[in-house]
């Protein structure tokens, strides 16, 4: 028989399934802020729950506090003025392995069930959520809604359908008969229970505090394990909101909500130690490449999924929608300027111009043509602050600081800096666009996060597939694109992307982005280049996160 909240939930779950077999559009978090989709009152509802935060202390009832946290700052400038609890992380450990007992006892069906409840609730708080996402983030509205809200719950909802799936395929028992000739069979009876691994980490990240948790969160708890979730330190709010949430619903049927808490660090240190505990098996995380690789290096008694950082790229060849295909970049190249692991950072064009169905384009028209599509784009107030949002950190306004002098390569566009009447203290930046020569590795050849992108002058298309494939093997990436209208130069590209393992974007000038991802159709990542070692989300990113104990005896 299975669980009450798995039959209620069926019909989410089997969607599900039959999206990740077909990966077609399906989701059941609808996108769009609308009142009628989310209810009349439920905008007022969720930014009078955000602001009840602002100020207060975040309750949780966890074991081991030993004091109170936060610091928030909002790249939009308003107080934030929350504190968290601090918990000793082995109170944590311990509390989250007892509550383990009874979260395994409950079953696949019963730990999917639950899963399925906590996205619903989460969902119907997504307005609250978008809020905390956007003023710790700086993301603006739209972004902060669908990406924090409804398509981080698709993403856990993905990871929920792939843990139960995995599951699934494990029977609880089996009469095992072995035929012996003319002696009797030998007969057993074998039972196979599935095991969570230990207590599950998740690191979260200042950018996406939801839409990059919640794949690893959802995953190690369906498969039955506790879940620790460490926050970036700016961007609290979301997962504090998201862990009281799943708590709530743990208690409320039967479960010890320690199975799942939130650990704010004062110091790496605090995060260091949780990561190499031994009772610690699963740790995820989002992040630059030095902790990253820290993690991967000293995480020895866990499996670490890691995403780390890229050099996203787009080879342009040709094309026969020369302004929509600009259009297309110059939105990729603004939106949230440039702080997603999957923005284009640098765009292989030929030194011999390209081809367009407005004639031949010089190397240096289409730097011009692209500068002044992002301009043209940002230039109303109202789409630059909605589509680009603030800085989320000093470290990116440094590094646009940077570009702009000239140091790292020819400045076509320079980034400027906007005026939010809405939030004057915000610091909003648009995009810089450098051109450079492809022996200029030093300059585009790592990751630079944030609204900075380098138009590379290559040989000719033949050079700049070959410099694509060797970025994404040496550095990464999570995105690649194409223009072409030649088949030989879509298949060669193709095959490339088959040798680096990345996922390519070819001809993209509609409504569809090369840094955008959705959930059950598309793979965010392959975990086959160096800019993620996992995949959100595929059976490889479960199924390592429970083992299979089985006891058999005669008949």
């Amino acid at each position: 028989m299975s669980h009450p909240l798995l039959d209620k939930h069926r019909d989410t779950l089997d969607g599900a399934l039959s999206a990740i077999a077909t990966r077609g559009y399906w989701t059941p978090f609808p996108e769009m802020p609308s009142p009628k989709l989310y209810g009349e009152t439920s905008a007022d509802d969720g930014k009078r729950a955000f602001e009840a935060h602002l100020g207060k202390r975040f309750e949780l009832d966890q074991p081991g506090q030993t004091g109170w946290h936060g610091g928030e700052a909002s790249p939009y400038g308003i107080a934030l003025d929350v504190s968290y609890p601090v918990c000793d992380p082995d109170a944590l450990i311990s509390a989250g392995l007892e509550a383990m007992k009874g979260w395994q006892a409950v079953g696949a069906d019963g730990r999917t069930g639950i899963c399925l409840e906590i996205l619903d609730r989460l969902n119907k708080q997504s307005f609250e959520i978008a809020h905390a996402v956007m003023m710790t983030t700086g993301q603006g509205w739209m972004m902060a809604f669908q990406a924090g809200g409804p398509h981080a719950q698709d993403r856990g909802l993905e990871a929920v359908t792939y843990a139960w799936r995995e599951q699934s395929f494990v029977p609880a028992e089996t009469t095992w008969e072995k035929p012996q000739g003319k002696n009797p069979p030998l007969v057993m009876k074998k039972h196979f229970q599935v095991v969570g691994r230990g207590v599950g980490l998740v690191i979260g990240c200042g950018t996406f505090p939801t839409w990059n948790t919640y794949p690893g969160l959802f995953a190690a708890l369906a498969t039955g394990n506790a879940v620790i979730v460490k926050p970036h330190s700016n961007a609290i709010l979301p997962a504090a909101i998201t862990v009281r949430t799943i708590r709530a619903v743990l208690a409320e049927n039967g479960i010890d909500p320690n199975l799942v808490s939130l650990c704010v660090a004062t110091q790496r240190s605090v995060t260091q130690k949780l990561a190499t505990h031994p009772a610690v098996k699963s740790v995820d995380f989002t992040g630059s490449n030095v902790f990253g690789q820290w993690l991967i290096d000293n995480s020895r008694q866990a499996q670490v999924y890691a995403e780390l950082a890229g050099v996203n790229n787009i080879v342009i060849d040709s094309t026969d929608s020369y302004k929509a295909m600009l259009g297309n970049l110059a939105f990729t190249l603004s939106l949230y300027s440039g702080q997603m692991c999957t923005t284009s950072q640098a765009i292989f064009v030929p030194a011999g111009g390209i081809e367009t169905e407005d004639g031949h384009k010089s190397y240096d028209e289409f730097c011009a043509d692209l500068a002044r599509a992002v301009e043209r784009f940002l230039s109303k107030p109202e789409v630059a602050h909605a589509v680009l949002g603030a800085i989320q950190s000093a470290d990116t306004a440094e590094r646009i600081d940077i570009a702009n002098s000239g140091e790292l390569g020819k400045v076509v566009l320079a980034s400027q800096k906007l005026d939010n009447p809405e939030f004057p203290n915000a610091k909003v930046r648009t995009p810089v666009l450098l051109a450079c020569d492809a022996a200029d590795e030093k300059a585009y050849m790592e990751e630079r996060f944030g609204p900075i992108s380098f138009i590379v002058k290559v040989a000719d298309t033949a050079a700049g597939i070959a410099l694509s494939e060797r970025v994404v093997s040496v550095h990464g990436a999570l995105t690649v694109g194409l223009y072409s209208t030649k088949q030989a130069v879509i298949d060669a590209m193709t095959e490339a992307t088959w040798r680096g393992k990345v996922a390519l974007s070819i001809n993209l000038t509609g409504g569809v982005f090369v840094n955008q991802s959705a959930a059950f159709s598309d793979y965010h990542g392959t975990g086959g280049n160096p800019a993620a070692n996992a995949s959100y989300a595929d059976s490889a990113f479960v199924a390592n996160r429970f083992r299979v104990v089985q006891r058999r005896y005669h008949v």
